[in-house]
């Protein structure tokens, strides 16, 4: 009978372990899942302002136009920016040739990271600790 016992307590202590290291193992992917999502969301502001930046020169003709390299670059911004932005100005009113997509997009994403990082990361963490 204490064999069985200890062997019960045994087969517990070991089972209740490995759930422990699963848990954590668990909590410090997720928290890596939200520190890759977190820089990704960085660079994608970077690229949203560089964008922006690039439309101005583009428009008052401070860049050449005629330039491989500069076409190669506004195609980059805009293929990176623009499924984005469409959505936004779909629902943006008309004013004029003021463009504030970029601008929304860029409260959008501080609102993400406000998220990501208040209520998230502190549960994220308390559950590595």
């Amino acid at each position: 009978m204490r064999f069985h016992t200890a062997l019960a307590r045994l087969i517990a202590n070991v089972y209740i372990s490995v759930n422990n290291e699963l848990e954590t193992v668990m909590a410090g992917i997720i928290q890596a899942i939200f520190l890759i999502i977190d820089m990704a969301l960085n660079i994608y502001w970077y690229v949203i302002i560089a964008s922006a930046i690039f439309s101005w020169l583009y428009a008052f003709n401070v860049i050449n136009s005629h330039n491989q390299f500069v076409n190669q670059l506004g195609m980059f911004f805009y293929n990176a920016t623009e499924p984005a932005l469409r959505p936004i100005r779909r629902f943006l009113p008309n004013l004029g040739g003021i463009d504030i997509s970029p601008i929304i997009l860029l409260l959008i994403i501080v609102f993400i990271q406000a998220i990501l990082n208040n209520p998230i990361k502190p549960f994220i963490y308390s559950l590595v600790a």
